[in-house]
């Protein structure tokens, strides 16, 4: 008796051992779950570890609320990696409702698979979800003319889309109307309001640098030590040193399409200048270029003062006019940018 009452307790344990209590959590729970790994995750192999575990937490996985909760981190994916599979998940994400994945699949679309009817659509439905990249991208649209002729530039849309980006916080695109107002470049001229607002954007800068993991991992080494830096200088009068701003995925993405070979840029339409950008001009001499040394080209005023601080003012140097280069004239292209003053006073020919 003793014997059996042993055996039947071994038998006992090892089906307990065997329960999995996962199993018992409803589809509810772990549906949610999902959601907020998804919303926090650090890469694209965090959320695709999630999907290859097993066939149930691949299929919750995929529901339409753990994709719309994904953040921007899950699409940044490498354009050499690019494929059919990379795209039906971008689509998939947009239909079920996620702004991150419109705003990137439309950039994609825009200028790497030269689709920009597709592309500017899902960034407008992303803008209307108030997703303040897409807003900035689409002014930038609107000041070039971008996807059509020079006669399709609306400035004065480009600074409607500015200024809604910017009350939702976007460093860019506050720098970008700062630089319209001070210039009166699609709005009536207001040089101290222009000015308010690029020191607005300059103090921006500067929280967002402070609370960066860059700026926190090397608190302690910088008080224990002489001060080495870590980034970039502030771009702005405050002399102050900051870790250069992690890149969007769209634009590391539009970057590497294009160094790597993977999309060719048009013959004479040529890359922004600005490194954390990666947009391509859409037609001959959209972008407009530095008119002291004339070898670089932006598109847009931000993109400018961000590399003149960054690399351009070392390097800027007079040369040969492009115009006399290209054999074009003013009229022809996108126009002259002025050498960028220590102030930012960004002026346009």
């Amino acid at each position: 008796m003793a014997f059996q009452r042993k055996k039947k307790f071994k038998i006992h344990r090892r089906i307990e051992e065997r329960v999995d209590f996962f199993d018992g959590l409803p589809d509810d729970i772990v549906t949610c779950i999902l959601a907020k790994l998804s919303s926090s995750a650090s890469s694209p192999s965090d959320f695709v570890n999630i999907l290859v575990t097993c066939k149930r937490l691949n299929r919750l996985g995929l529901h339409p609320l753990v994709l719309s909760k994904a953040c921007s981190k899950v699409f940044d994916i490498k354009a050499e990696k690019w494929s059919d599979s990379a795209h039906r998940f971008l689509k998939e994400c947009v239909n079920s409702g996620n702004a991150e994945a419109s705003y990137t699949l439309g950039m994609i679309r825009f200028y790497c698979l030269q689709n920009p009817g597709s592309g500017a659509s899902l960034m407008a439905k992303a803008a209307m979800k108030s997703h303040a990249p897409a807003l900035y991208s689409l002014a930038v649209i609107q000041f070039n003319g971008s996807g059509g002729s020079k006669s399709d530039k609306d400035l004065r849309a480009g600074v409607a889309l500015c200024a809604r980006a910017a009350f939702l916080g976007h460093i860019d695109a506050l720098r970008e109307l700062g630089h319209c107002l001070q210039d009166g470049y699609g709005t009536r001229q207001n040089v101290a309001e222009g000015r308010r607002l690029l020191v607005q954007a300059n103090a921006r800068e500067l929280a967002a640098g402070l609370r960066s993991p860059v700026w926190m991992s090397n608190y302690y080494r910088r008080c224990l030590s002489p001060p080495v830096p870590v980034g970039c200088s502030l771009l702005s009068d405050f002399g102050c040193i900051v870790p250069e701003r992690e890149l969007h995925p769209a634009n590391r993405f539009l970057k590497e399409w294009f160094e790597s070979g993977r999309g060719a840029v048009g013959e004479k339409l040529r890359l922004c200048a600005h490194v954390g950008c990666g947009r391509p001009e859409t037609r001959p001499h959209e972008f407009r270029r530095c008119s002291v040394c004339g070898k670089v080209n932006y598109c847009s005023r931000g993109c400018q003062a961000l590399d003149w601080k960054l690399r351009h003012k070392a390097e800027c140097n007079p040369g040969e006019r492009w115009l006399e280069e290209d054999g074009a004239d003013v009229d022809a292209g996108g126009g002259e940018m002025a050498e960028v003053e220590d102030g930012e006073n960004v002026l346009f020919e």
